[in-house]
């Protein structure tokens, strides 16, 4: 998938008038590309659209319009889209309570560098988590993490065949297993372009 450009983001007037619809539609997509595993773990695959959304957002939020400004989000959020032959996730670990979540992100120390993908017939393919910069620490995991899933050939050709593909958390504290979806399997697949 191509980067984003300044050239694809629209100005601070124009976002403001589309907004709403823009989010509707982004929303709509992101459901499409979001697999829980189990009730607490939640993965939302990114693409260049989910990523022009975050970029949009951030610059109204900031009311970024100077170009430095705007190449500074486009430089952090780029590397989130999907080159090719890898996924990009963000990853959630969500509990409502918050005296439970502080629990359970001690209890999920390293859970980021548990999370496999496997395409049926092949070894699983660890994620390669937090690549911009470490979000845990000694003591416990962050709630939310990035993570890219690196894919061969042979992977991408069976995938694009029609091959089961899971995702698994294989940290001790929390096995859990999810296989994607019909509709998630062909949404994911346009990633590998």
């Amino acid at each position: 998938m191509d980067k984003l450009t300044r050239a694809d983001l629209l100005s601070l007037e124009a976002y403001a008038q589309q907004r709403g619809e823009f989010r509707t539609r982004v929303m709509a997509h992101k459901k499409q590309r979001t697999v829980h595993l189990g009730e607490h773990l939640t993965l939302i695959f990114e693409d260049r659209l989910s990523i022009q959304y975050q970029v949009q957002e951030m610059l109204r939020i900031e009311r970024i319009f100077e170009a430095s400004g705007i190449q500074d989000e486009l430089d952090a959020y780029n590397p989130l889209i999907p080159d090719g032959s890898n996924l990009k996730a963000t990853m959630l670990i969500e509990y409502p309570d918050a005296e439970q979540r502080k629990r359970e992100l001690v209890r999920l120390r390293h859970l980021e560098h548990a999370i496999a993908l496997t395409v049926h017939g092949h070894a699983p393919v660890a994620a390669i988590a937090d690549e911009d910069m470490e979000r845990s620490n000694e003591e416990k995991t962050a709630a939310v993490h990035f993570l890219r899933f690196e894919l061969d050939a042979a992977m991408i050709a069976d995938w694009r065949s029609g091959a089961p593909v899971a995702l698994a958390s294989t940290l001790q504290a929390l096995p859990v297993e999810a296989t994607l979806a019909p509709q998630q399997h062909r949404m994911l697949a346009a990633d590998f372009a």
